[in-house]
């Protein structure tokens, strides 16, 4: 089960190897955390490592692949909040191997971990996040995210009557956020090839030990996915100063 010595991870990995193909032109020389918040003058990787930093982390692993070089000459010329490793992945080996192969590069494997997504701009409390974890036992927590749908909705009354209409609601679904916290044991679940969230995951849910966090009310999140993303981001960082 959980074998934290420590309830707060002091080190993470961060996927960092996507493609980002929704994102061009942004991603045809940069891998996608490397894209530009507009106005912010740091790529979404350096929001990410700064946060990082401001919750505890001590030590980052960064799984890097498309545009790699990209990605380590910019953490070469940075001034970081903490220390930086870069791994990089030969072949391909899937969300969950790639995950496994990063882990084998932290510092104590005898503690517990986070990881995130490279593409993600949240900024909620991970302590909180990590104490959920080690109060349930759980082998992998999940943070989970009610992200906007993106259409306007129409609200009608059990007759088929017209009440309102409501521009982009939460939706009424739960999703994963892209943020995780981890036991030290989790890494040996992982498959050293293909998808942990159709192996891994389904099986610790099934044997209840992966937990849901949900966000805090208020907290930031979006992923950046497109074009619209970057706009959007930057319309609500000039709103809520993040």
């Amino acid at each position: 089960m959980a074998d934290a010595p420590h309830p707060y991870p002091t080190q993470a990995v961060v996927l960092a190897g996507g493609q980002g193909s929704r994102l061009r032109p942004y991603t045809d020389d940069r891998p996608k955390p490397m894209v530009e918040i507009p106005g912010t003058g740091s790529p979404i990787i350096g929001h990410q490592l700064n946060w990082l930093a401001e919750e505890g982390v001590t030590d980052v692993v960064i799984s890097c692949g498309h545009f790699a070089e990209v990605l380590q000459d910019w953490l070469a010329s940075a001034r970081l909040p903490l220390r930086v490793t870069t791994v990089v992945e030969t072949e391909p080996l899937g969300r969950g191997g790639g995950l496994k192969y990063a882990a084998a590069s932290l510092p104590r494997p005898e503690e517990p971990w986070y990881a995130t997504n490279g593409d993600i701009w949240t900024r909620f409390p991970l302590r909180e996040m990590a104490a959920f974890h080690h109060e349930r036992d759980a082998e992998a927590t999940l943070a989970l995210a009610r992200p906007r749908i993106p259409w306007g909705v129409v609200e009608t009354d059990a007759f088929g009557h017209v009440l309102d209409f409501i521009e982009a609601p939460p939706s009424p679904y739960l999703i994963n956020a892209g943020v995780y916290a981890f036991s030290a044991a989790f890494r040996d679940l992982l498959p050293a090839r293909g998808d942990h969230e159709r192996t891994t995951f389904p099986r610790l849910a099934r044997e209840r030990r992966l937990a849901g966090y949900p966000l805090p009310h208020g907290a930031y999140w979006r992923a950046i996915d497109t074009a619209k993303d970057l706009i959007e981001a930057a319309k609500e960082l000039g709103t809520h100063g993040r």
